[in-house]
């Protein structure tokens, strides 16, 4: 476990470092919010009994790869493959694998880019490669699927049909205000490009943030958002 704490350390150090490169030295900055997680050895144990993974470290470490996670939340969508371009051209983190559940959202509507990377942990008699999922997802998407997660398990993880139709409708919603915010945002930066004033202080305040998606998606009318609110649980 330690070893996956230090490989969590490394990712966080990388994304920390050019969140503050762009923060300080750009004029914009594509990373909102990072954070992480660490399954705990009862949750790696059930998941493992779930799927079938013959309990040992070697099986464990060779089919779970999402014991460290890595969550990194965006602006817009054209954030999310720059942000994953940056850290896939690293020279010391390589990618295993990578979901792209945005261009092929999950059925229940569902989307971010999942990547499954490897990065080297140095200790002190060994150099070991600890394998960190890391999600890129918008502000809209991170929101759904915060509200889907609560729903989820509140039902047992067993969904009414009504409430699975009406989640897939507020994902839609949720698309439309990363399309439309992303849209306005470009059609700032073309402005201010051809009149060759400074952007950014109005590119800041084109983010969308929580507020603004939950007083969009209550404009929707309520027969476009889930009945359960963020309270939900």
């Amino acid at each position: 476990m330690l070893a996956y704490r230090f490989g969590l350390d490394e990712v966080m150090t990388k994304l920390t470092i050019l969140r503050d490169e762009f923060k300080y030295a750009r004029s914009y900055n594509p990373i909102e919010h990072v954070s992480s997680r660490l399954k705990s050895p009862d949750s790696i144990l059930q998941k493992a009994h779930r799927k079938g993974i013959p309990l040992t470290l070697e099986d464990i470490k060779a089919q779970m790869f999402d014991i460290a996670g890595v969550r990194v939340t965006c602006a817009f969508q054209s954030d999310i493959h720059r942000i994953r371009d940056l850290l896939v051209g690293q020279q010391d983190l390589t990618l295993l694998a990578e979901r792209d559940y945005i261009t092929q959202p999950k059925p229940n509507g569902y989307k971010s880019l999942h990547l499954i990377v490897q990065v080297p942990v140095f200790m002190s008699d060994r150099v070991e490669p600890v394998t960190v999922e890391i999600q890129i997802r918008t502000i809209a998407m991170d929101f759904w699927a915060s509200l889907e997660h609560k729903i989820y398990y509140k039902y047992g993880k067993e969904i009414p049909a009504s409430l699975l139709a009406e989640l897939k409708d507020a994902a839609d919603v949720a698309d439309a205000l990363d399309v439309k915010m992303e849209h306005l945002h470009n059609a700032v930066l073309a402005i201010k490009g051809s009149t060759g004033a400074d952007a950014s202080a109005d590119m800041q305040g084109l983010i969308p943030s929580q507020d603004l998606l939950e007083a969009f998606l209550r404009s929707r009318g309520p027969e476009q958002a889930p009945d359960d609110g963020p309270d939900a649980g």
